[in-house]
């Protein structure tokens, strides 16, 4: 895509989303919106308005919190597509106004799930926690209010971004937290296949029916295809209908893959494909 050059994504500047845009799309302006539907709207907007953005960058999973629930909401229906995918180890410092110091802070502030995963430095100090809409708006919150006795736990952007002080660096509970972001376009782009490793999205339904599932994958196996995702979500409220997001490893012209999708459509309804794309060096 020569002439797309902005990227839109979910929080405020300095959040982790700012910062896997600005590690893989170093040249392109990254836009921040207030929620994920904002960032959909951006790239797919309503009839007769134009995109304020050419691709998205979302979280999809995190190692510790699961999956990103509001994303498997908006997007099958949202006739974007996956391009690539990137992980982010996912960093936290403790940061306060110039002047603070770990003894006149009182309160941190942060996304109730950062709070949750630095739960060790909150209880060393006695900190009272604050729950903020976004990591990176706590920070701006923080600087805002100019008061010693309050601080953040933000990603490290955000303490370049708002002029703060980092008074302790990599405050997680876990170093294995990493966060998974695939990067949506209306256009479908998908990988060449022979050109490396590759990830195929895809949803299906299944009627609600004893074995129903086991015999849609079952091509999978018979195959060798490894399934490296499966999650399931009711369909319009219904109990009587299931809808599934799957990932596999392979392209769908490798012949093991096309076998298995091809067997696939025969247990299965409304089989779309959401990407084929580049799978990150993170996964090996």
């Amino acid at each position: 895509m020569p002439d797309a050059r902005r990227i839109a994504y979910q929080g405020e500047p300095g959040a982790n989303s700012h910062i896997v845009c600005a590690q893989h799309y170093p040249d392109w302006e990254a836009v921040p919106c207030a929620s994920f539907e904002d960032v959909f709207a951006a790239v797919e907007p309503g009839p007769g308005i134009e995109p304020s953005a050419d691709l998205a960058m979302i979280p999809i999973d995190n190692s510790i919190a699961g999956r990103v629930a509001d994303i498997h909401h908006f997007l099958p229906g949202s006739g974007l597509h996956i391009i690539g995918e990137h992980f982010l180890r996912i960093r936290f410092h403790l940061m306060g106004v110039p002047g603070a110091s770990l003894d006149t802070i009182r309160t941190v502030h942060s996304h109730v799930h950062a709070l949750g995963q630095c739960r060790k430095i909150i209880r060393e100090h006695g900190l009272t926690p604050v729950i903020s809409g976004d990591t990176a708006g706590a920070a701006r919150e923080v600087a805002e209010a100019a008061d010693p006795t309050q601080a953040a736990i933000s990603p490290p952007l955000a303490a370049e971004i708002y002029g703060l002080e980092v008074l302790a660096e990599d405050v997680e509970d876990e170093d294995h937290n990493t966060t998974r972001f695939v990067v949506l376009s209306p256009e479908l782009i998908q990988a060449e296949r022979g050109a490396g490793p590759v990830v195929t999205s895809f949803i299906f339904n299944v009627r609600n029916l004893p074995a129903a599932l086991y015999k849609a994958l079952g091509g999978f196996a018979t195959n060798g295809v490894n399934l490296t995702k499966l999650e399931s979500y009711m369909v319009g409220g219904e109990f009587t209908a299931t809808q599934f997001l799957c990932e596999v490893d392979g392209h769908p012209e490798d012949p093991a893959l096309a076998r298995a999708l091809e067997e696939l459509a025969f247990f299965t309804t409304d089989i779309k494909v959401l990407g084929v794309y580049p799978a990150d060096p993170f996964r090996a």
